[in-house]
Parts: structure tokens; sequence; C-alpha cells
């Protein structure tokens, strides 16, 4: 451990205003930054950037790259996922991810991992976004969203990779804190139940995981396959003082707001439908359960299947209510905390 600290960021840029209208910001760059980022990006279209923009931006980008390999759209609501799903293509994913909560998504950032074609371009229409984050724009696309608003900003970021290891920093008042990049997702992927976890249900299991990794603390989010293979946040909990609060009072209530849109089968009623669902979603948790009342909660409500790092004293009295309720859960041995 160096006892000394230096740092070196350029190219200053001043900010439409900083966290809040009274406030100023700049924006300073990182120059050995070799990767896309919010310091490599360039912008296309539209306002200035304020600090908030940047912040969120950063946010949707680190949740992106997670997906660089697959087609895969984040929408982003202060710092948090509010809409994220997979596609086929890419205008499939951004209708996916913009259904798991459209009135959060009003006034959003949207990063993609793949070129914006003018089918994506279009969904757009009408809906007010900040950002959009991507690799790259066909000609039509970016004529298209130029003429929709003089005001969005549209930032061509270049390839996505997996995020590199690295060093982050974040200032406190009279200090400097300075960690290791949260780069790793799991240690190990273990069910620890009677009840087995399903081999159809692990891909689910390891895309809500992702997502809870990029969700505020204390966060708990429910994973859905709205088609085979291709998968939706359809609940999020993020950012409560305990996690209770962030499975009954936000995620399940947002999970049956979803279910009140969908349509309903022949015969079929908003009870039913919903049972279903809930039968079926994946629930993550950032951090381990320090009591069963998670469990409790989610199994009252129909869901069969947790993701959780472990690592609680009382992880077998968690372990054992799984047990009774006939859940399975899987541990991944890794915190994801995000503060």
């Amino acid at each position: 451990m160096s006892q000394k600290l230096t740092l070196e960021f350029t190219d200053p840029v001043a900010m439409r205003y900083g966290e809040n209208a009274h406030q100023k910001a700049v924006f300073y760059k990182e120059p050995s930054c070799d990767e896309a980022s919010l310091a490599t990006a360039k912008q296309l279209h539209g306002k200035e950037l304020s600090y908030n923009n940047i912040v969120d931006a950063d946010a949707a980008l680190e949740m992106a790259k997670e997906f660089f390999n697959e087609t895969a759209v984040v929408i982003v609501k202060h710092m948090n996922p509010c809409g994220l799903a997979t596609g086929e293509t890419l205008d499939e994913a951004i209708e996916a991810a913009w259904a798991g909560d459209p009135v959060s998504a009003f006034g959003s950032v949207i990063a993609v991992t793949r070129k914006v074609d003018l089918k994506t371009a279009t969904f757009l229409k009408g809906r007010f976004v900040e950002i959009l984050l991507a690799p790259g724009f066909d000609d039509d696309a970016l004529d298209y969203l130029k003429n929709k608003s003089k005001d969005i900003r549209l930032l061509e970021v270049g390839k996505l990779e997996a995020p590199k290891a690295r060093q982050v920093y974040k200032h406190v008042i009279g200090g400097f804190l300075v960690q290791d990049r949260d780069v790793g997702t799991w240690d190990k992927f273990e069910c620890v139940t009677d009840a087995k976890f399903p081999a159809n249900k692990e891909a689910l299991a390891r895309f809500t995981w992702i997502v809870t990794k990029h969700t505020k603390s204390n966060a708990i989010v429910m994973g859905y396959e709205y088609k085979p293979g291709f998968f939706n946040v359809i609940g999020l909990g993020p950012g409560q003082p305990n996690r209770i609060d962030s499975n009954l009072r936000l995620c399940q209530p947002r999970v049956r707001d979803n279910v009140a849109r969908m349509p309903l089968r022949d015969g079929e009623t908003r009870e039913q439908l919903e049972k279903k669902i809930f039968g079926e979603v994946v629930m993550g948790s950032d951090a381990f359960f320090p009591f069963a009342d998670n469990i409790e909660a989610c199994a009252a409500a129909g869901v069969r299947y947790v993701v959780q790092p472990g690592g609680s004293l009382r992880d077998p009295e968690v372990i054992d209510a799984c047990n009774k309720l006939g859940i399975a859960m899987v541990c991944t041995g890794m915190r994801h905390f995000r503060h």
C-alpha cells in the first residue's frame, strides 16, 4: 500500500449543473482509460450533460457490460435498473425492458449492447429519454432520433467488453476511498436446499443475480423468462434500510403491477395469472438473509426459486425455512453491496 496516492485526470468539461441546479460541477477524464466509458464516449446529439447524467450513464454502461455477449437493454433511473432485458433482437429487448417499469422509465438513461437500428429507435417515439448509449447507430436510426428530439443525448461508446479489473475511487469529506472494482459475479452456484434448483431455471437465476449485483442495497430483484431463453426484470426493490421492505413494499407490488398489464387467456383470472408468474420468477438478494422473514414473504406470494450469497450465522435457519416451504435456493458465495 503506497503512502501517497497520486492521480491524474485531464480535459475538464463543465457540466450543465451538479447534483442539484444550484451546484456547479466539472467532469475530468482519465487519460489511461482503455474501455468503453463516459470519458471515451462520443456525443452525437443533444444537450450538454449534467452531473446526474454522467452518474446514471456510468451505471447503465456498467450493467450493459455484464451482458456484452448478449443482445440486452438496460434502463436506469437514479442508478437503479428500472428495466433490464435480453432479447432475440434489440427492439424486442427494449420493449421487454421498458415493460418492466414503464412509469420509472420516463426520463431514464438507456444503454444497449448492440448497434441501434431504426426499429429500436422508433420504439422511443413518444417516450421521453434523457440519454441513449450504444456501441453505434445505423444512419437512419440516428436521423430518426435526432428529429425525434433536439435534447436527447446520443452517446456512441464503441465496442463493449467484460469489465476489467482495476481500482475505483470515492471521495468523502476529508479523505478518499480506494477499492477493487467489483468485477466478480459468483464464487459458486450451489443449491443448498432439499428442493433441487431445476436446470431450466439456472440461466434465469444467473441473469437475476447479475441484475441484483447492480441494484442499490438492500436489493431484492425478481427476474422472469418472458420468452424461452430471454429474460427481463419484472420486480425490483432497491435501496431500502431493510431487506423485507425491499421485498414486500417494492419488489412484490411491482410484479403485481406488471401482471395487471398482462393479457389473460380464456377463462383465466388475474389471481391465477399472478400465482403462475410468482411461481416462475427467480428472486435475488444482494446479501445474505439475516432472518427467514424474506423466505416466508416470498413463499406467501408463491415464489419457489431464490438466489443469494449466503454467509449469515442464521443460514441454517433460512435453509430450514426453505425446506419447510418447498423453496429451492442457490448460494453464490459472493456478496454485492452497492452504496
